[in-house]
């Protein structure tokens, strides 16, 4: 027939036969959401990894013990030795006895074993203090056993005691000793009898990071987030978490470098800002406590009241009385207090009278260099004595000049030099 042919398959030439084929997709690349989920199980991984790792050096006996903790307030406490009072629902510790010891003591029943940690809520003290839990045991009833008690931004820290040989045993009683002179009263709120399982612990630690930090004297600058001691600070764990993270990434990517659709560096950076971000939300969750705080404490009231609410308000309302016997003309005043922060505030409220102090030492001048018409103003300072009828004030070093009283209020006193 003719016109029309046939061509077979096998009769096409190659290149006609490979136009006509479909083509081949490449290989998908795994979507962005997924990135998000594989670097966010990582970051959690990593997280879990490194809170068990602490907790396995943190936890001194069972991870899930049986026992729950016990506290004993401010009612069960017994004040052995030392002056004090209790004041609302504190013990104030203002002096030791004459052999430069306060003692706190409570009455308590537990097995040692079921209670590694002791923690005393005392705060108040020295950096320098020397603190130390005391106990007896029904093992040997007659010894009194002690360890000493860490101290940290002048509050007390747990103190572990799973492996002292004296903690055996039923404890029937512990006791808090402070050796050494109290620049400033000590606050005792209790004790608590610790069982520091895994629970406890995190309970703790999440407790110091997120307590209200107030504002102060460094907060222009940054705030710490939290208690003023942590044992794990929480700026600490979060950069451990990033770092690891990152070495996770990039040992991923290494074997499998189709892993992730983002680059490397991005993915690093991802976990630095997101570390960042979360501890501005611990920030800005303390300001926004804060500015509640300070409604709180300000809103409503005048500039008089404003100062009396203040840290400081004590000493204004002491200073308000000194001003009115002090002549309205400036006269020199001598400040003498042992807190820094008094002395720089008494002087502050006291301008545009001359005023001297130490900013750094509450030592005061040498009685020599106090002449007759200047003041001495005292405020919560001790080892300054005041003899009325000689009309003396003495203070340490054998300083003594003449002078009249012209006020005297609690915490506070006004004198004349003669």
């Amino acid at each position: 027939m003719t016109g029309r042919s046939t061509i077979s398959p096998a009769t096409v030439p190659p290149a006609e036969a490979a136009t006509d084929a479909p083509p081949v997709a490449p290989p998908a690349s795994p979507p962005r959401n997924r990135d998000v989920l594989r670097a966010a199980s990582i970051a959690v991984a990593v997280l879990i990894v490194c809170v068990a790792a602490y907790l396995a050096l943190a936890v001194p006996g069972a991870w899930f013990p049986r026992a729950a903790p016990k506290s004993a307030g401010v009612k069960e406490l017994s004040l052995v030795r030392g002056t004090g009072r209790v004041v609302g629902n504190a013990l104030v510790v203002t002096a030791p006895d004459a052999s430069g010891i306060a003692l706190v003591s409570v009455t308590t029943d537990f097995r040692s074993t079921d209670y590694p940690g002791i923690d005393w809520s005392v705060s108040g003290l020295r950096e320098d203090a020397d603190v130390r839990l005391l106990w007896r045991n029904d093992f040997q009833p007659e010894k009194l056993a002690s360890a000493p008690i860490g101290v940290e931004a002048g509050r007390t820290i747990t103190t572990v005691l799973a492996h002292d040989p004296a903690w055996i045993g039923h404890i029937n009683g512990v006791a808090l000793a402070i050796h050494g002179a109290l620049p400033q009263p000590v606050v005792i709120h209790g004790v608590t009898a610790k069982p520091l399982g895994a629970i406890e612990i995190l309970r703790d630690r999440l407790g110091e990071w997120f307590a209200f930090e107030r504002w102060n004297g460094a907060s222009i600058n940054t705030i710490a987030g939290g208690k003023d001691y942590q044992r794990l600070p929480l700026p600490v764990l979060l950069a451990l978490v990033v770092l690891v993270s990152g070495i996770v990434v990039v040992a991923v990517r290494r074997f499998r470098p189709d892993a992730f659709r983002a680059a490397t560096p991005v993915l690093l950076a991802a976990f630095f800002l997101t570390g960042w971000l979360l501890l501005d939300a611990r920030w800005t969750w303390n300001l926004l406590r804060q500015e509640r705080d300070t409604a709180a404490q300000y809103a409503g009231k005048d500039a008089r009241d404003k100062r009396l609410a203040n840290d400081d308000g004590p000493l204004f309302a002491f200073i308000e009385k000194a001003l009115a016997v002090l002549p309205s003309t400036p006269v020199r005043i001598f400040i003498a207090s042992d807190a820094d922060y008094l002395r720089d505030r008494a002087a502050y409220h006291l301008y545009p009278h001359r005023v001297f102090f130490d900013p750094r030492s509450n030592a005061l001048p040498p009685a020599s260099d106090l002449h007759p018409g200047d003041w001495l103003l005292v405020y919560e300072q001790r080892g300054i004595q005041f003899d009325r009828a000689e009309g003396k004030v003495r203070w340490d070093g054998g300083q003594i000049v003449n002078a009249e009283l012209k006020l005297v209020a609690p915490g506070g006193a006004l004198f004349l030099v003669r």
